[in-house]
């Protein structure tokens, strides 16, 4: 019988109402740092601001309305987690190294991506 042990974090431990509470907690705290941190962030927040309302007045239905909104709402997501992913490297180390600079464009090319689905959404939806 293997006797292995398991590291965990000793922010695991809430449950319940407490972890809902820590979870909202957190997830302002990450949007928050986001928006003080990357420009980037704050471009794209921009841009919902403008093309969410958009997309009410624009969408013939409430389907297409919630799928242009999704569309602008998955930039601001991919965003996130690709500026997740910049800082984890940035903390692990400075240095230039091969495998840093491959997070990083990886993390880049998902937000093209999802810049591009956004495009291609709009533009589906607004001129058929």
């Amino acid at each position: 019988m293997e006797n292995t042990t398991h590291e965990t974090s000793p922010f695991k431990g809430k449950t319940g109402l407490t972890r809902l509470v820590n979870a909202f907690g957190y997830s302002m705290a990450g949007l928050k740092a986001a928006h003080k941190n990357e420009d980037a962030f704050r471009q794209e927040v921009r841009l919902a601001i403008v093309l969410i309302p958009l997309a009410i007045y624009l969408g013939h239905t409430g389907m297409e309305r919630a799928i242009m909104i999704a569309s602008v709402l998955l930039v601001i997501i991919v965003e996130l987690l690709n500026s997740s992913i910049e800082a984890t490297v940035d903390r692990i180390s400075l240095e230039n190294h091969q495998l840093a600079k491959q997070a990083k464009d990886i993390g880049s090319a998902a937000v093209l991506l999802s810049l591009i689905n956004l495009a291609v959404v709009w533009g589906f939806l607004i001129f058929g």
